[in-house]
């Protein structure tokens, strides 16, 4: 089984020490998030969460507390159905045909969170200092339904 991230990846080596294990999984949140509401979920998650993925969709919990209290902070293939997957492993991943061609998930977050920074004079320490809150995901929510269109039209789905 393929894992996509894992939260403990970033939380060690050069992760900044100010910051809680939590933020490591902002980012992760987020894409999760994007997929619970678009209903690319695997039937195994949605059967084992039902209650949690509708406080999810209610913005009552964070996609990231979602990755932490209900996948061990990994987010991998077994999280996620067939069309899920395909376009995970299209644009989740930096090193992709896709991801050449039009950007991946992270380097798309980075370039959003900078460029919310920079409207409101100020910049993040780093790629984890990102908020996990509602108001943030809003705003990477139509970049990614923009590169789901775009990877559909790209892989023919």
């Amino acid at each position: 089984m393929a894992k996509y991230d894992d939260a403990s990846w970033h939380y060690g080596g050069e992760y900044p020490e100010n910051l809680s294990n939590e933020n490591a999984a902002t980012h992760i949140g987020m894409f999760l998030t994007w997929c619970i509401n678009n209903n690319l979920l695997s039937e195994e998650l949605e059967e084992d969460a039902k209650d949690e993925i509708q406080s999810v969709k209610r913005h009552e919990m964070t996609g990231a507390e979602f990755l932490i209290e209900l996948c061990d902070e990994k987010f991998n293939q077994h999280d996620l159905n067939d069309l899920g997957n395909s376009f995970a492993q299209a644009y989740y991943n930096d090193d992709t045909a896709f991801g050449k061609k039009f950007n991946s998930f992270t380097d798309d977050y980075s370039e959003i969170f900078d460029r919310k920074a920079e409207e409101n004079d100020f910049e993040y320490e780093s790629f984890y200092h990102v908020e996990d809150t509602c108001e943030n995901y809003d705003l990477i929510k139509p970049v990614i339904d923009q590169r789901f269109e775009e990877w559909r039209e790209f892989a023919g789905v």
